[in-house]
C-alpha cells in the first residue's frame, strides 16, 4: 500500500483548472521531487494532499485514509502529515521552544515537559538547541525553517510534505536547510517536495514529477527525468535551470 496515492485529481478555481487528472503514488520511505515551471501547479497538487487545498474531482488516499471523503477527521490526518511551508509560519510572539511545544500540547495531548524534551531534542538534531529560548525574529530565514522543520518532526509525522522550503532564502542558507531534509530522506522518511533545487532532487529524490499547466507530464526515476526527458517541455525546462 503506498504512503500517498493520487489518482486523476482535479482542482478548479472558479473556471480556472489549475489540476487536471493528476495520479501519481509516493510508497513508504520514498521522495518524490515535484518540479516544473511557475504557476504548473506543484504547489497546489501537494497542498491537496493533507486537504488544505480542496479538489472537485479524483481521490487522494493518505495511509489508506481518504483526504476527500467529508467523514475523514482532516485536522487529525494533518496532525500526521508534516508540512513545511515556503514561509516558517511560526508564532512570531512565542519562543523557539514554545513554538516546538503548542501543537504537541494542543493536539497530541503530551504534557509540557514531555512536549519540551521532544522538542529540544529535534532542535539538537537541526543544529539549533543553544536558539531554544529566542523567538523567531531573532533568527535567520535559514534558521527559522529549520525550527519549522523540527516543529513539523515534533508531531511524528508518518509522512513530510515541503512547498519550495528554500524558495524565500538568501542563497547562502539554503544549503543548512537541504542538509537538514538530505538527512531526513537517508533515514527513510517519506517526503514529497516541490523544489527548484536539482542538486537536491538528483542527490535524495527516487523519482521527479514534472508538472506543467495542472498536468504531470513526467513521473520517472530521476535517472531517466534527468538523462533524458522524454517531453520536449520537460527538456527545455531542465535544459534552463541547469545551465545557469
Amino acid at each position: 500500500m503506498p504512503m500517498i496515492e493520487m489518482k486523476n485529481v482535479s482542482k478548479w478555481y472558479g473556471t480556472f483548472q489549475v489540476l487536471a487528472e493528476c495520479s501519481t503514488q509516493v510508497e513508504k520511505g520514498e521522495v518524490i521531487v515535484v518540479c516544473g515551471p511557475s504557476g504548473s501547479g506543484k504547489s497546489t497538487l501537494i497542498k491537496c494532499v493533507n486537504g488544505l487545498e480542496p479538489f472537485q474531482q479524483g481521490e487522494i488516499l493518505v495511509n489508506d485514509i481518504s483526504v476527500g471523503d467529508p467523514k475523514t477527521n482532516l485536522p487529525k490526518l494533518r496532525a500526521r502529515v508534516g508540512m513545511v511551508f515556503q514561509h516558517f509560519e511560526l508564532f512570531p510572539h512565542m519562543t523557539i521552544t514554545e513554538n516546538l511545544s503548542i501543537a504537541q500540547i494542543k493536539v497530541l495531548g503530551r504534557s509540557r515537559d514531555e512536549a519540551t524534551e521532544r522538542g529540544l531534542k529535534l532542535l539538537e538534531r537541526v543544529g539549533l538547541k543553544e536558539q531554544a529560548a529566542k523567538h523567531p525574529g531573532q533568527l535567520s530565514g535559514g534558521q527559522q525553517q529549520r525550527v519549522a522543520i523540527a516543529r513539523a518532526l515534533s508531531m511524528d509525522p508518518i509522512c513530510m510534505l515541503f512547498d519550495e522550503p528554500t524558495s524565500a532564502l538568501d542563497p547562502e542558507m539554503i544549503n543548512e536547510v537541504l542538509d537538514v531534509m538530505v538527512e531526513l530522506a537517508q533515514e527513510g522518511m517519506t517526503m514529497m517536495v516541490v523544489t527548484h533545487e536539482m542538486g537536491f532532487a538528483r542527490k535524495v529524490a527516487h523519482r521527479v514529477v514534472f508538472m506543467d499547466q495542472g498536468r504531470i507530464v513526467e513521473d520517472d526515476a530521476k535517472e531517466a527525468f534527468f538523462g533524458s526527458p522524454r517531453s520536449e517541455r520537460a527538456q527545455q525546462f531542465l535544459s534552463k535551470i541547469l545551465h545557469h
